[in-house]
């Protein structure tokens, strides 16, 4: 396995050559490794060695003489457009293809300030780090498309925000780093070749089956984005994950989460239900999340619009016809998510109703989203568990389900439900402990014992509370790591 520059046809405008902090330093402090992702650094063959990742993933030295680079992209940041984001605190350090020829990127952030920084000091703070690591690695056991964390690694440097903090570079794996907001660069600077030579990077890696010529070939990769951004959102959704900063230049093409700054786990019910601490006016809810991908691939179909070689009216009504339809396809998978999860392998107009007192109580009740789910589906069991207790609240309604799922065969609809429904996700207040615990001791107790129980998220069985259970602080929040 080799590492080459991935982005290099696109330009020096869009991928622009710069030094990580730690090898600029004239006397740099040892970096020093403290996660660090076996598991995937063995499924992809990652050529480094452990002992010496910490050099390469701090970005001390370079991947066998690839320049490290820094990506222009533009975004939609809650609403407001910014013509010239870009990464203002990583690098690209390489890329690299796995074994069944699948390209990947490795790129550290915390490494300084690059060209697109706009004043900002480019570090991080290992908190940030620590959740990145914990959380991609919950959210690919909960079968969610996601980009992965590979290391983090402690500079030996403070950081200031509100005050002095431990500095971190944490190290990302992702299949690719094209935005919704590289599409927008390119086209605000009427870039055609980049943003057609953008297009193809993209259907290379993610939709080779997309054959059309011309201009069907733009709407097919449209349809492509938008059917990937449905699937991932129908995801969090059936998990409970609150991304909190679906801006455009967090949204990847081809479908993964990017970016766990301000996220956070849904526990007690509520569609409207906001922790990001910047998401003042509830933009990023957690219901508001299937709005907000149609509206960021609407902004990729702008982008988009300059390659036609029709007239540009004709364009515009193909690609409007094409954002319609991602209204049609969530609906219909969203049906299928609730199905699923209420274990119904055929849906009546009736269960409509049903799914709605649900929710309903859920709502009013307060009850936590997961664990609820999490009980329905244990009571099918043959050998319940204890740890699962379906609550008064819904004892009626239960009555309602049971003798709807009575046509089913009960296994069947067990195993379906578990299958869809995981019995124990990130917590948020032990992902805020097990951060206190790296910020006091760069290690976590809790961690270690968590962490294996998070990587089989399906698996029922007898759990301790703490790991099910939910935060009691009303105004929890959670923080961008910029």
């Amino acid at each position: 396995m080799s590492f080459y520059p991935r982005y290099s046809v696109l330009g020096n405008q869009f991928c622009v050559l710069d030094t990580p902090m730690m090898a600029r330093e004239s006397q740099p402090c040892e970096p020093q490794l403290l996660l660090w992702n076996e598991a995937l650094a063995t499924e992809l063959g990652i050529p480094l060695k452990r002992s010496s990742a910490h050099s390469y993933l701090s970005g001390q030295l370079p991947l066998h003489d690839v320049e490290p680079v820094a990506l222009a992209y533009s975004g939609h940041q809650f609403g407001h457009f910014n013509p010239t984001l870009g990464d203002g605190r990583a690098h690209l350090i390489g890329s690299f293809d796995d074994a069944q020829g699948c390209a990947y990127d490795l790129q550290i952030k915390g490494s300084g300030a690059t060209p697109f920084s706009r004043g900002g000091d480019g570090l991080c703070a290992l908190g940030p780090a620590v959740r990145e690591f914990v959380m991609s690695q919950a959210l690919k056991a909960l079968r969610v498309p996601t980009t992965e964390c590979l290391s983090v690694v402690s500079t030996g440097q403070q950081v200031y925000r509100d005050g002095s903090l431990p500095g971190a570079v944490v190290c990302r794996v992702a299949s690719s780093h094209i935005r919704v907001g590289s599409f927008q660069y390119l086209a605000l600077h009427e870039d055609l070749v980049g943003l057609r030579s953008l297009m193809e990077l993209a259907i290379k890696r993610y939709f080779v089956d997309i054959t059309e010529q011309g201009d069907e070939r733009i709407i097919a990769f449209l349809k492509a984005v938008c059917k990937k951004q449905v699937a991932l959102i129908v995801d969090w959704l059936r998990v409970g994950f609150i991304h909190g900063v679906m801006n455009t230049d967090n949204t990847l093409v081809g479908g993964e989460t990017i970016d766990y700054g301000p996220c956070a786990m849904l526990e007690a019910f509520d569609f409207g239900q906001v922790y990001s601490s910047i998401d003042k006016h509830g933009r990023y809810a957690f219901g508001q999340q299937p709005n907000i991908a149609s509206w960021n691939c609407a902004r990729l179909a702008e982008s988009l619009l300059a390659l036609f070689n029709i007239e540009q009216s004709k364009a515009i009504t193909m690609l409007s016809d094409v954002i319609a339809g991602f209204s049609t396809d969530f609906n219909l998978a969203y049906q299928s998510m609730w199905a699923q999860k209420l274990g119904l392998l055929t849906w009546q107009d009736a269960d409509a109703e049903l799914l709605s007192e649900l929710l309903s109580i859920l709502n009013s009740e307060q009850l936590d989203y997961t664990n609820t789910f999490a009980a329905l589906s244990n009571s099918l069991l043959k050998s319940p568990y204890s740890c699962f207790v379906i609550p008064d609240a819904l004892l009626s309604w239960r009555e309602k389900w049971e003798t709807r799922i009575t046509e089913y065969e009960r296994t069947q609809v067990a195993e379906l439900m578990c299958s869809v429904n995981p019995a124990i996700i990130p917590r948020n207040t032990l992902v805020e402990q097990v951060i206190g615990d790296y910020y006091q001791q760069k290690e976590s107790r809790l961690l270690k014992d968590w962490l294996p129980l998070l990587q089989h998220p399906y698996r029922y069985q007898e759990y301790e509370r703490r790991y099910l259970a939910a935060t009691t602080d009303a105004h929890y929040k959670t923080f961008c790591g910029t």
